[in-house]
């Protein structure tokens, strides 16, 4: 269907076929100690799944910006090779969404929930479909879409894949060099749902409030009535430490 992903320097592909998961495959790469900057990824004909792993040198409340990076990352990759007329957002909890709709998803796992505790590796993952679920009820899930409803059935998943490796390099680098500000200035014009009511679920536990921004390592600020707390972006992450 596709060709094998071009990748920067310093990143290797691992490719997956049938059911496997790339962000799982990618968490056990990191356990057993593999080098920053493995790619895992299951090219199908319904979805494109992949996973980056780093080796953060920071304590994990400062490595979790890099989640913001990718997700900075995939908005710039889809951005330059879809229609112009394609908008693509993202919301707080990794959702994507294009046109409005959602369409996929960032993930998030580390050795550790320590906020204090420098991670052995850090695995961010993306998950996008690419064509409906069901493709014989269009319309029936309206918040939900895929990218080749969309309008983007040039954009092949192996190109894509490579340019959102490529853009997360980019704003990983300018994170490294220049600290979170042009980080923070580029995410906030792609936020979905700022200064909105919300209501976002956490396995079992739901929060919900205004919307009114994210502290300086990203963590979300909800306001309700007179009170304002904070989601740390760790809250993010998946399965045990």
């Amino acid at each position: 269907m596709s060709d094998a992903p071009q990748f920067p320097p310093l990143f290797e592909g691992l490719a997956l076929s049938g059911s496997a998961d790339p962000f799982a495959k990618a968490k056990t790469q990191a356990i057993m100690g593999c080098d920053a900057g493995l790619v895992v990824y299951n090219l199908a004909a319904d979805q494109l799944r992949a996973a980056i792993v780093f080796a953060p040198e920071v304590p994990l409340t400062e490595a979790m910006p890099v989640l913001i990076s990718c997700a900075i990352g995939f908005q710039n990759a889809l951005g330059a090779l879809a229609p112009p007329e394609v908008a693509v957002h993202l919301d707080w909890p990794g959702g994507i969404l294009v046109n409005g709709a959602r369409c996929g998803r960032m993930r998030v796992a580390a050795s550790t929930q320590e906020a204090s505790e420098v991670p052995d590796w850090l695995v961010v993952g993306l998950e996008l479909p690419l064509i409906p679920l069901d493709a014989e009820t269009p319309g029936a899930t309206p918040d939900q879409t895929a990218l080749y409803e969309e309008g983007c059935v040039d954009v092949t998943p192996d190109t894509l894949l490579g340019a959102w490796v490529r853009h997360t390099l980019v704003w990983v680098n300018r994170m490294e060099d220049e600290g979170l500000k042009p980080l923070n200035a580029e995410w906030r014009g792609l936020a979905h749902n700022l200064g909105e009511e919300v209501e976002w679920t956490f396995g079992e536990d739901t929060e919900a409030g205004t919307f009114v921004g994210t502290d300086e390592h990203f963590g979300a600020l909800l306001r309700s009535g007179d009170n304002t707390r904070l989601l740390p972006l760790s809250r993010l992450l998946e399965g045990d430490s």
